[in-house]
């Protein structure tokens, strides 16, 4: 899908062809949209090299037009396999144009589209490509708020668990750690890489939003190591706590499976097929046999009680 935005005094509004100063927004593209885009001058490979899932973040120059990739964080949902991930979003600056292409549908690129911030605009290219850095930065930190959140949650539940669900859902939520880590990382690599390269020194304003930028990727860094570390140090301890639940479960349960079998085997001794058992002639034998397993129940129950074995 192709959309097209420019300027105006009102904001972002939508065109149907492309003109100088716009922004073309290019989410999953068929081959179709692919080259229609490349009929503008834009290099295929441009279009191509982000739709792969798996590049990494990076910057790159042929002809005057530069590529930036950027690593961009996207929720999956709590069922899947790794919630929260990343997927890399493609910036084409060229003489006329600015173009992004990402092959899912971002939150970051939803949101600059509705943005009303009068600094942000198409035709300020390198702004623009700064505010793109900025947002995707405070998703990340917005993301890892979510998780430590969700992280929260499963701890209150891990703490009387004796299965394995709930560490197996703090194991996803480490693989999106993971992936936060490796995709900030390369992308602080590619912010630097620009910076000494003289991109952002057109305007003073856009020096004080580079600084801006680093700090909260290197905030979202910070924070990803500190929940990343946490949450492994209490993968291991849960791990530990399931496994004490376990056992005291089943102690609870031998105990209590002791317990009942002393007034059974009791009984069992007075419905032998023998004679001359003691108390078997008298009137009172069933409750004097009941008084003794009851009082031997609570003396072997008061024993395991002192011992806390119940």
């Amino acid at each position: 899908m192709i959309t097209i935005y420019a300027k105006t005094d009102q904001g972002l509004v939508n065109l149907n062809e492309p003109q100088t100063g716009c922004w073309i927004n290019i989410m999953n593209p068929t081959a179709q949209e692919i080259e229609s885009v490349t009929n503008l001058g834009i290099p295929s490979d441009y279009i191509t090299y982000p739709l792969d899932l798996d590049e990494r973040a990076r910057s790159e120059r042929e002809n005057g037009e530069l590529l930036i990739i950027l690593r961009v964080p996207v929720f999956q949902g709590h069922g899947s396999d790794v919630p929260y991930t990343t997927v890399p979003l493609g910036i084409i600056l060229t003489k006329n144009y600015l173009l992004t292409v990402c092959k899912v549908e971002s939150d970051i690129l939803r949101e600059l589209s509705v943005s009303h911030t009068k600094s942000l605009t198409p035709a300020k290219q390198e702004r623009f490509v700064l505010y793109t850095f900025l947002r995707t930065a405070q998703k990340y930190l917005s993301n890892l708020r979510e998780i430590n959140k969700t992280v929260d949650i499963l701890e209150d539940k891990l703490q009387l668990s004796t299965r394995n669900k709930e560490l197996l859902d703090l194991l996803k939520y480490q693989k999106s750690l993971t992936f936060f880590t490796t995709a900030l990382k390369s992308n602080e690599l590619m912010m630097e890489r620009l910076r000494r390269n003289g991109m952002f020194v057109n305007y003073p304003e856009d020096q004080d939003l580079l600084e801006d930028v680093l700090t909260e990727n290197q905030q979202a860094m910070e924070m990803t190591s500190i929940s990343s570390n946490i949450l492994s140090s209490m993968m291991d301890a849960f791990a530990s706590i399931i496994s004490n639940n376990v056992n005291s479960v089943m102690k609870l349960l031998a105990s209590i499976t002791i317990v009942l079998s002393i007034p059974i085997m009791v009984s069992s001794f007075y419905g032998m097929n023998v004679v001359n058992l003691p108390v078997a002639d008298s009137p009172y034998a069933f409750l004097i046999i009941f008084g003794v397993s009851v009082f031997l129940t609570m003396m072997v129950f008061v024993f395991f009680y002192k011992r806390d074995w119940l």
